[in-house]
């Protein structure tokens, strides 16, 4: 349950709205990672609508707000989610994924493995975390699980790995090969920079690609998450985002921020590029992937 739909339960469970709900609504929102700007939107428009409409009962409040966090959240789901239809019509379709430790990224393509097995498509994973031999271990276990072979190197950088597994899945007429990366925050210049040689790596072997750049992010990481979707956004470009950890307490107000942060395009993005947020990991298992939904989304959030 997010931590958000349990306090709002109780909060819209009250009759009257006042000037005091409507602090207490602020309050939640804040604590729930929605961010200040985000939170100022959403109260100012439920203070009109409930004006306008002469609404004084908090519950006939709740649809408002899940009408207005879907509008403010149908900008990050994608109308052609690559998880559903493949982008770049490319054999290899080369995934990258990045993003800081622990936020997931191992397993997310564990899961993402499973996700395009199901849909018949062949799939290769390369190990580009060749810092440590803990997370080249993990995905090896997911590649077992899946039945996916795992290219690695005992010794040799990312980009190494990268342009190696760029021609083996050539070489065996591979749908889809994922790869990937040690985690880094974006503040560390020299990891940074290697992803930046990873992408360009890539690049000569298949001039478009990767053809998807994907940010793992905890969902749990609050207003950091914002920075770290910027950071990387400025540094590789970014098309798609994979939010973890939403099952048990994750308050999930982030997405809502986050929405509000993509908003302006970044000066060094080709006209017209958005960042979509393309799934939800919801639990441990390999099967728990979610198609990012905006209306879901903002249904299982309040209600």
């Amino acid at each position: 349950m997010f931590g958000l739909r349990k306090t709002l339960g109780a909060l819209f469970g009250l009759h009257q709205i006042d000037e005091a709900w409507f602090g207490h609504l602020e309050e939640t929102l804040l604590k729930a990672d929605v961010g200040i700007a985000t939170t100022d939107a959403l109260i100012s428009s439920l203070r009109k609508t409930a004006k306008t409409q002469s609404i004084s009962n908090a519950e006939q409040l709740k649809g408002v707000l899940v009408q207005e966090i879907t509008h403010l959240l149908s900008p990050l789901e994608s109308p052609q989610n690559p998880l559903l239809t493949p982008q770049s019509g490319h054999k290899p379709e080369i995934w990258l994924i990045v993003g800081v430790n622990g936020a997931g990224k191992t397993t997310s393509i564990g899961k993402l493995c499973h996700h395009f097995h199901a849909q018949g498509k062949s799939v290769l994973l390369a190990a580009g975390d060749t810092f440590r031999a803990a997370a080249r271990n993990q995905l090896k276990e997911w590649g077992e699980r899946n039945q996916v072979q795992v290219l690695s190197q005992e010794s040799g950088d990312a980009a190494a790995v990268a342009h190696d597994a760029i021609h083996a899945a050539i070489s065996r007429k591979v749908d889809v090969l994922f790869i990937d990366t040690a985690g880094r925050l974006a503040t560390q210049g020299n990891l940074m920079a290697e992803l930046k040689k990873v992408k360009r790596v890539i690049s000569k072997v298949i001039p478009d690609a990767p053809h998807q750049i994907i940010l793992v992010l905890d969902g749990n990481t609050g207003q950091n998450g914002i920075a770290q979707v910027l950071a990387f956004r400025s540094a590789i470009g970014l098309q798609g985002i994979i939010i973890t950890k939403l099952d048990g307490t994750a308050k999930g107000g982030v997405i809502c921020a986050l929405s509000k942060a993509l908003e302006a395009p970044m000066e060094s993005e080709p006209i017209g590029s958005k960042i979509f947020v393309y799934a939800l990991g919801k639990g441990e298992g390999i099967e728990d992937l979610e198609l990012f939904k905006a209306d879901a989304y903002a249904k299982e959030l309040i209600e």
